[in-house]
């Protein structure tokens, strides 16, 4: 005899009190290092529980001592050890996911047929069908020969399979069945609630079935949820394995296949690299739209935001300061929020005339914030365990700034990757399309961010600007300032930051515009931009740099609005100092035109 005793087993009964009996079955079972699941609900008891059989006589007669437990069965199988990893007891709603009222086990069940009148009929070719209420994943193990499978993934999904079952079902005897019996105690009085009108539900489920009658009428083995898989007609466990990604179960020769790495893959889930990365971003993709439909930011919301005062700005007035850290509101606007207590510090109202110091934070309090639209066409262009890999669309600003707080690119992707936080390693402007690298890592991003800082990067854009530059080639290295001037600019400055940007003329159209090939070799905030307007060829659709040395809002652009001709068109990069360049590309804008003569 194998040492361990498997047992399985559930009761509907009206119970209570189950937080103590739940801390006292815990105790019991860890003293006696039993191992399994039991649940607790107040319909009922269900339990799979491994260990001696001392000492699961022991957990049996204690539950068996709970008012209306006292003729609790259980269905016995024996192993050479403990199929479970560990012991849980746990209270549910419901011991058998349902979610159909007015289905009460404890006061109604169907009548039950017991396992060797099933055998006689079969055996006699009495007119009957057999209903299979498990999973289909559980079928593919073994079932009985004729059955027909209810076809669930989910025993949830019961009800809505009753509604597909041919009419005439209803006027012929239906014999439900399952693992143990709990199933078809919510299966069959829902098939009579739904029109069938002779059901009887198989007494203690296939295991009971295989302990009385053996292998007659039933082909392969029994699924049970735990590391044996299943069970043949003996009721030992049968060599068969389980796919814990794709739920199937496996053969011993498709266990044997290279293709089956546990927990990774077996040969019916198995993709190549190829594939595997595109089935991971569409699924990335189909969470993008969800998380936008609607727009995060279109829900009206109460939105505060965080404003620091740096060292530079200690001891000015409060309006002063606002003003000077050059946000999207206006200085009436900021007034307006002051005096109405929309502005605190410490707990406290901060009104005009205050002055404020160094590391002081101010709250602004910006009720039924709605957000402007953006763009959420965002394209996964590479996913890996280190690595994301977007296209960013625009307008659509990537962290939260100005207007903008939920509408951003970051705070859409956090909702798709949660929990994991994403780490943009370079930054985009919110009107500026095209590849963006953020890291899943710790390690990654510093390694990563180390390079961008250094310039052992490589980006290249692609510009759509006024004019025909003269020269095919051409470098701008005009120094810019650090710090934003009027409406958010930042302009040239000869104390300003070295900067540096590299052109080459792709095509030169008939419009009197160029599309250029840009590669910035410094990284100042709207360098680009900048060297481009100094040259006199400012992009197209620049809010900011206008035509003719014009400086313009500055504002993100609304939708629907000229789109800036900007494009982040590919990165290169080395993940460490001995691995090799990787590059990605984004695809080609739409205002990237082609003549042709």
């Amino acid at each position: 005899m194998l040492p361990i005793v498997n047992i399985a087993a559930y009761k509907f009964a009206d119970l209570s009190d189950l937080r103590p009996l739940r801390d006292e079955l815990r105790e019991l079972c860890l003293a006696h290092e039993l191992l399994g699941t039991i649940l607790l609900s107040p319909e009922g008891i269900n339990l799979f529980v491994a260990g001696t059989r001392r000492d699961i006589d022991r957990l049996l007669t204690r539950l068996r001592n709970v008012h209306g437990l006292a003729d609790l069965h259980a269905k016995e199988s024996f192993s050479a050890e403990r199929p479970f990893n560990r012991m849980l007891v746990k209270i549910k709603h419901e011991i058998i996911a349902f979610g159909v009222e007015g289905i009460a086990p404890a006061r109604y069940t169907s009548r039950r047929l017991p396992a060797k009148q099933l055998m006689q009929w079969l055996d006699s070719g009495k007119p009957v069908t057999l209903l299979d209420t498990r999973n289909n994943f559980e079928i593919e193990a073994g079932t009985f020969r004729n059955a027909v499978a209810a076809g669930v993934d989910d025993f949830r999904d019961f009800p809505a399979a009753v509604g597909r079952l041919p009419e005439q079902l209803k006027d012929q005897p239906v014999v439900t069945f399952c693992t143990g019996g709990i199933r078809c105690e919510k299966a069959a009085p829902y098939l009579e609630r739904a029109g069938f009108r002779e059901v009887y539900q198989l007494d203690g489920g296939i295991l009971k079935y295989l302990e009385e009658c053996g292998g007659a009428h039933y082909d392969g083995q029994c699924f049970v949820f735990d590391k044996r898989v299943a069970l043949d007609a003996s009721l030992n466990a049968g060599g068969l394995r389980q796919c814990f990604v794709c739920q199937s179960v496996l053969s011993p020769e498709e266990y044997a296949s290279p293709q089956y790495v546990e927990g990774q893959s077996c040969p019916r889930c198995y993709q190549t690299p190829v594939e595997a990365m595109a089935s991971l971003i569409e699924r990335r993709h189909a969470a993008i739209r969800k998380v936008t439909s609607p727009l995060p930011g279109s829900v009206p919301y109460d939105n505060v935001r965080p404003i620091s005062v740096p060292l530079r700005l200690d001891g000015m007035e409060l309006l002063d300061f606002l003003d000077a850290m050059k946000t999207h509101l206006s200085r009436q606007l900021w007034q307006e929020a002051a005096e109405s207590g929309r502005l605190v510090c410490r707990g406290e109202a901060a009104r005009p005339g205050r002055i404020v110091r160094s590391g002081e934070r101010f709250f602004h309090k910006m009720p039924a914030t709605v957000e402007p639209g953006v763009s959420v066409d965002i394209e996964v262009l590479h996913e890996d365990d280190n690595i994301v890999v977007i296209n960013k669309p625009a307008p659509l600003p990537m962290h939260p700034c100005g207007r903008f707080s939920r509408n951003t690119l970051t705070y859409i992707l956090d909702m798709v990757y949660h929990p994991l936080k994403l780490r943009p390693l370079h930054r985009l402007d919110a009107d500026t399309t095209g590849v963006v690298v953020l890291g899943k890592t710790r390690g990654i991003t510093r390694n990563l961010q180390k390079q961008f800082e250094s310039g052992q990067v490589n980006k290249t854009y692609l510009a759509r600007v006024h004019g025909h530059p003269i020269d095919d080639t051409f470098e701008c290295n005009v120094p810019l300032s650090t710090a934003p001037g009027e409406a958010g600019a930042r302009l040239p400055h000869d104390n300003g930051a070295p900067s540096r940007t590299r052109f080459r003329v792709r095509q030169r159209l008939s419009d009197g515009t160029a599309v250029l090939e840009v590669q910035p070799l410094t990284g100042r905030t709207n360098q680009i931009r900048i060297h481009l307007w100094t040259l006199g060829y400012p992009i197209l659709g620049d809010p900011i740099y206008k035509l003719n040395g014009l400086i313009g809002t500055g504002r993100t652009l609304e939708l629907g609005a000229e789109r800036l001709c900007l494009h982040a068109s590919s990165i290169e990069f080395a993940r460490g100092a001995h691995s090799p360049q990787e590059r990605y590309n984004s695809p080609n804008p739409t205002w990237n035109v082609i003549e042709r003569s």
